[in-house]
């Protein structure tokens, strides 16, 4: 069995935990916690049960820590929905989404039968024309919503083969009786 070479001395464990206290960013905290119990000599399965990391996570986190220190275990992902648009576009989505409405873009074919506001199928078929962006999870584009200054309000609920001339005589009988 290999000794473990990975030793913390005080002032290093000492550095570990002001940096995990002093951490909001709950996976940069977990490598802050997982290098320092590994560094302490605690076993690695203890560790595991502690962290919810596996082993081959810890091996790494304390690679990266021997090389460039407390900055390297800062947690550097980035969602993969926020890459897929640069500000800039954003910004050109938000402007076009003002400019035109649904039913100028898609005629008839808009989602909502007036297409005079924004829905998130025509949010879909609009970031895909102009951009060639497409997401998996409807939330993205609620947050794409929120970034270009849209709220969420749901649509009124009305058939397309609706036929105004007929429910308008319904309603006028309505009122009669």
């Amino acid at each position: 069995m290999a000794k473990r070479q990975f030793k913390l001395k005080t002032n290093e464990s000492n550095e570990l935990i002001r940096a995990y206290v002093g951490s909001k960013d709950g996976p940069t905290r977990t490598r802050y916690q997982a290098v320092r119990l590994y560094g302490e000599g605690y076993p690695v399965k203890e560790i595991e049960a502690i962290t919810g990391c596996s082993r081959s996570s810890l091996m790494e986190w304390c690679r990266t820590y021997r090389t460039h220190g407390i900055a390297g275990l800062v947690d550097k992902r980035v969602g993969g929905n926020r890459a897929k648009l640069t500000a800039t576009q954003i910004e050109t989505v938000s402007k076009r989404l003002r400019e035109y409405t649904p039913r100028e873009l898609f005629g008839p074919e808009a989602y909502t039968q007036d297409g005079q506001f924004w829905t998130v199928e025509d949010l879909h078929r609009a970031v895909k024309q102009w951009m060639g962006v497409t997401w998996q999870s409807r939330s993205s584009y609620y947050e794409l919503f929120t970034a270009c200054g849209f709220s969420f309000q749901r649509p009124a609920k009305v058939f397309k083969s609706r036929r105004e001339a007929q429910v308008a005589d319904f309603e006028e009988q309505l009122e009669k009786n």
